[in-house]
C-alpha cells in the first residue's frame, strides 16, 4: 500500500490545501514569516507521515517520525490560531481548520497506538 493511501496523510494533505489557498490572501508582509510558517509545518505533516510509513519495518523510527508529524500538527494550529489573532482568517475559518487539524492528530495518534495495522510486525 502507498503511503498516499493513509487516512492520516489524506485528511493532512487536504488540510494543508486548505491552508495554502486561504494563506494566498495574507498580507504580503507575512511572506517571510506567518504565510511561510504555516504553509511548511503543515506539508511538514505530510511529509513525516509518508516516512514514518516508509519506516514501518523499524517500529521505533516509525514512532519517531509520527510523533514529528504530530508536532508539526500541533504547530500549523498555533499558527491558524495567529491567523485568526490578526484577522487574516474569520472564525468560522479557524473552528474549521483546527477541527480538520485535530482530525489528522487523532488519525496519527491512531498509528502511534496501533503500529501493526500499518505493517509493523511485533517484536
Amino acid at each position: 500500500m502507498s503511503f498516499k493511501k493513509l487516512l492520516a496523510y489524506q485528511k493532512a494533505f487536504e488540510l494543508s490545501m486548505k491552508i495554502f489557498e486561504l494563506s494566498k490572501s495574507f498580507p504580503k508582509e507575512e511572506t517571510y514569516s506567518l504565510t511561510d510558517q504555516i504553509r511548511r509545518c503543515s506539508r511538514s505533516v505530510c511529509a513525516n507521515i509518508s516516512e514514518a510509513y516508509r519506516k514501518r519495518s523499524y517500529p521505533k523510527h516509525l514512532k519517531s517520525k509520527l510523533s514529528d508529524s504530530d508536532s508539526e500538527n500541533s504547530e500549523t494550529q498555533v499558527w491558524i490560531d495567529f491567523s485568526k489573532s490578526y484577522n487574516y482568517i474569520n472564525t468560522k475559518q479557524q473552528q474549521v481548520l483546527t477541527y480538520r487539524s485535530q482530525e489528522v492528530g487523532k488519525s496519527i495518534n491512531f498509528m502511534i497506538s496501533n503500529p501493526e495495522k500499518f505493517g509493523v510486525k511485533k517484536l
